[in-house]
């Protein structure tokens, strides 16, 4: 019996061990350097960062920097919709006064507070990231997928667009840095540094380990590896924060 049970009790003290060594690496990476070198949107000038008293605020308009078609005909950022697609009801998109504070070294935290409604971090360009689900709290279905752009992204009923998904202008099929989630840790594309997708996230859909940004390591996402709804589009964050969430206003 001893020698059925050891493997298993060996694996447990791996997994734990694995996860303390997570749980306290976090709350020791300086995160503000990597922010301020990629937070920037050169078309529309709408994004600024400010770093005091060991928070870093972030502001933007939330306008994207690339092609959409809910720039509206006319705008020479404009671009139809993939095929099959179609415009969201709220046809036009409008810049808003969005603050995102977070922690300069995020912590992981004791209760890993659930994603809602509304924005739950802030692509480099100042766009504000979704988690999975529309209004009435529901999941992201095939019919409302079909008013997302090739970013994988549509406005709400304020005219406010945010990214569900990965997508063309964010990250397709690599380890691109897509922003930061409002608990301050970075969420990357669906692939690790080394090329190969991750087969150790945990239940909230992140890891430690190295990335371009942070060669000593942290805590950070990855866009999910599942085909959503056989669309080609990939969620970027669901389920719940890792760490402690900050504040997003708007």
């Amino acid at each position: 019996m001893k020698k059925i049970f050891l493997p298993i009790i060996l694996l447990n003290m791996v997994s734990c061990q694995s996860d303390d060594v997570a749980d306290n690496m976090a709350g020791s990476v300086e995160i503000a350097d990597v922010v301020l070198a990629h937070f920037k949107n050169d078309y529309t000038d709408g994004v600024s960062v400010q770093v005091a008293d060991g928070n870093i605020t972030i502001s933007s308009t939330g306008l994207p920097n690339h092609k959409t078609p809910y720039w509206g005909a006319g705008n020479e950022m404009y671009e139809d919709f993939p095929e099959g697609y179609h415009a969201n009801v709220n046809t036009s998109m409008s810049a808003h006064n969005y603050r995102m504070t977070i922690a300069t070294m995020p912590a992981a935290s004791g209760n890993h507070e659930e994603t809602t409604l509304g924005p739950i971090g802030m692509a480099v360009n100042g766009v504000p990231i979704y988690n999975d689900r529309e209004g009435g709290n529901v999941a992201l279905d095939a019919l409302t997928i079909t008013t997302f752009d090739y970013s994988g992204a549509h406005p709400g009923p304020g005219k406010d667009y945010h990214y569900h998904t990965t997508g063309r202008y964010t990250t397709v099929d690599d380890d691109h840095l897509v922003g930061f989630l409002r608990d301050g840790f970075p969420i990357y594309g669906r692939r690790d540094q080394d090329e190969t997708y991750p087969a150790d996230l945990d239940t909230y859909g992140g890891h430690f380990g190295t990335t371009s940004d942070f060669p000593n390591g942290i805590y950070h996402y990855h866009a999910s590896n599942v085909n959503y709804l056989n669309t080609g589009y990939y969620i970027l964050k669901a389920g719940a924060y890792y760490g402690t969430k900050g504040t997003f206003t708007q």
